[in-house]
Parts: structure tokens; sequence; C-alpha cells
């Protein structure tokens, strides 16, 4: 099985190259619950990783003000939600409070409620307590019209959105966990939408669970799911999220789905951080594509855990003997990587100065970076559009939208 070609660099948070002459140095029980296992061993990893931990160094830490990104504009569609939100806002000229009010005495009366209502109302809930008569009117919903309703349109991700858009991640773990609700949120966008809220928010712990939530009720993975699973498990940073990675990695071999690279990557730096040499080796095993920095960076450190301190100069060397094209992107070393090596190279007087020498010519030729492995990991690769991300009041300023033919009284 191999992972999907992706670039790993990108339209990401951009890291700048180090100016020329300052080359600082720096100073299977869990698993088995993905898998439909026992709760005990999820319960465990995130108590492990709840556990104080000093900043992340070396090679593992982020430059100042980098960003995190995992799934862009075109998987969570925010922007195209709250576009429609202004659109429909329109259509009750900025007061959504006479609709609200019918859809009260509608939840009052016990009457159907109908799909553009439940529709219209999620675009047009600004508030938590708006949020909170969504949720009333969804059970209603969902009671009344059960998992048929659903066949041709999908509400779970307009919830998603509406929860990520007004940062309320307790609604949504709430309603997306709830059995009453069982078929509400039956693809995998839902899901999707808030583990990148947890994971943005740091709740990489709630994002685990909800990713174990998502494998209970059967919803099928995908390429997004896995580049999401092994993001989170790298962030968990424990023995049982190192478990975890694995298990995910055998299963998606047995079904024969296709993993993004970058899921690969981060399971590799995960296994690093555990310091699993020998199953961060069998990732990188895994990984066909390898003309691109973060296979190379991730490559060199593993060569230098293993104790291969010459096959990290042949890997480097090589760097340097490339003649790459003007409009190819060169292979880039991040800084704190090379400290690492240099720092390890020191107890060898021959191999610290080859990579001296090197080091000039990394130098020399614009190869080196400050971005650090994490920040190369969450750079968004440059086949794909802009991270998600909401509009500002101004875009959203509901004067500025198109009016459409009303469907808010359709019955």
């Amino acid at each position: 099985m191999a992972p999907t070609e992706e670039a790993s660099g990108g339209a990401g948070q951009a890291c700048e190259r180090p100016a020329p002459g300052r080359g600082g140095r720096p100073g299977h029980k869990m698993a088995a619950v993905v898998a439909g296992g026992s709760q005990r061993v999820v319960r465990e990893a995130v108590r492990r990783s709840a556990a104080v931990r000093p900043p992340a160094s070396g090679c593992w830490g982020c430059a100042p003000g980098g960003k995190r990104y995992l799934l862009t504009e075109d998987d969570i569609k925010l922007q195209e939600f709250q576009q429609m939100k202004v659109a429909i806002r329109n259509e009750v000229h900025g007061n959504k409070d006479p609709y609200f009010k019918s859809i009260k005495e509608k939840l009052k009366k016990n009457g159907m409620i109908l799909k553009n209502e439940l529709k219209n109302l999620l675009h047009l809930c600004q508030t938590s307590s708006d949020v909170e008569l969504a949720r009333k009117v969804i059970y209603r919903y969902h009671e009344q019209n059960g998992i048929t309703a659903f066949r041709n349109f999908k509400f779970g991700p307009l919830f998603m959105r509406l929860c990520y858009e007004l940062d309320l991640e307790r609604p949504a773990v709430e309603l997306i966990k709830d059995q009453n609700l069982r078929g509400f949120f039956s693809e995998s966008t839902s899901f999707h939408i808030l583990m990148t809220m947890l994971f943005k928010k740091g709740h990489f712990e709630s994002a685990l669970e909800v990713l174990v939530e998502m494998k209970k009720q059967g919803i099928p993975f995908n390429k997004e799911t896995y580049l999401l699973a092994f993001a989170i498990c790298y962030k968990l940073d424990n023995l049982e999220s190192c478990k975890i990675s694995a298990k995910l990695l055998e299963e998606a071999q047995v079904k024969g789905d296709v993993l993004p690279l970058r899921a690969f990557y981060f399971a590799v730096a995960t296994a690093l951080k555990q310091n699993d040499v020998a199953q961060a080796k069998f990732y990188c095993s895994q990984i066909i594509k390898t003309e691109n920095k973060l296979y190379n960076n991730l490559k060199v450190l593993v060569q230098l855990r293993s104790g291969l301190l010459e096959e990290v100069i042949k890997t480097l060397e090589a760097a340097v003997e490339v003649d790459t094209p003007p409009f190819v992107k060169k292979i880039e070393f991040s800084e704190q990587v090379l400290a690492t090596v240099r720092e390890k190279m020191e107890e060898n007087p021959n191999l610290s100065a080859k990579l001296g020498d090197i080091y000039k010519k990394l130098q020399a030729s614009g190869r080196i970076t400050i971005c650090t492995l994490e920040d190369m990991l969450f750079q968004i690769p440059s086949s794909k559009k802009t991270p998600a991300k909401l509009l500002n009041q101004k875009q959203l300023g509901y004067q500025a939208a198109k009016p459409r033919r009303s469907d808010l009284l359709l019955e």
C-alpha cells in the first residue's frame, strides 16, 4: 500500500532560511479501541497525555508565530457556509427573531419541522443560545423523520460548521456522541470538522475520543480521517498513541485504504518522539515518494537515532550534489535537525569535519531553513488550496450579500 503523493512544502506557515554565517545550535490496548476494543486504554492515553511535560524542544519545536493546519477550506467549507449564512440573513433583512419565534411555536405545538426550516435555522444562528434552540429542533426533526430524512441532505456538517464558527465544541461533542441521534451524523465530514476544531484548540484527548466514536458508529475512514488520526497521535505523544498509529496503519493495509503521505510523516515523527526507532524505520520504508524535504529530514533523524552516522553524511552529501533546476523546489534541511546531527557528530572528529564542510555547501546553496520538523509537518501541501479559516465580521456584513429566492416559507 503506497501513500498518496503530496508535496510537503507549500502554503502553510512560511519559514525563512537562516542568514549566512548564522548556523547556531539549539541548546495493542488503546489501539484496540480504535478497532472496537476496550475503552480503558482510551482513558489511559488521555491520562498520560494530560501529564505535565516541558515545552517542545529540539527538532519538534514550533517557530514563533507558527500556525497549525491539517484540513483545508476545500475539506471543511467554512467560508462557503458563512457566505450562505449571509445570503439567508439577507432574506430576513437581518432580523432573525420572527423566524425563531415561529420555530419555537412549532416546537411548543409539536408541529412538523421541515427540512428547509432546519436548514435555514442553522444558517441564522449567531449565539450559543441560538445553537441551543437549533439543538432542540435537531432532536425534534430526527425524532419525526429518522434516518430516511438524511438521504438527500446531510445536516451533520452544517451543525458542525456552525459550532466551529461560534467556537462551541461542547454541544458538538455531546450531539455527535448521543445515541438518540444515531444517523444524524452519518458521514465523515461531521467528525472531521469536530476533530479539526478540537485539534486547533489543543484538545487532543477529546479529538481522539471523537475518532473512537467515529469508529464505533461505523463511519468509514478516508484519507482525511487518517491524516487527522495520525496528527492527533503525534500531538498526544505517548506510548499508547504510538500503538494507535501502528494499529491504524495495520488496519489500513488490511482494508487496502490509501493513506496520505503526511499521515506517514506524522507516524514516523510519533515513533521518533517515543524513541521507537525500529517502528520509525518501518514507516519510512513504506514511503515511495522520497524527493521532498520532510522525508529527507526525517530520514536523517532515523539514521542518526540508528547510529548510522556515515549514512547521515551520505544523505546530506547527496542533497548538496543534486543539481536542482531553478523551477524545482530544493530539498531543504531544518537548522534544528542539522544542529542535532552536529551535536552527535562531535563524538567523531572526522565526521564532524565532513559535516562542517557539507553545512557550508548547504548554506551557500540555500538548502537550510529555520523551519522545525513540526513546522514542516503542519505545512499545507502546495497542491492544496488555502487553510480553512473564518471570514471576518466585515466580510460577513449581510448587506453585501446578493439575495436569492426565498425558501424560508416553503411548506
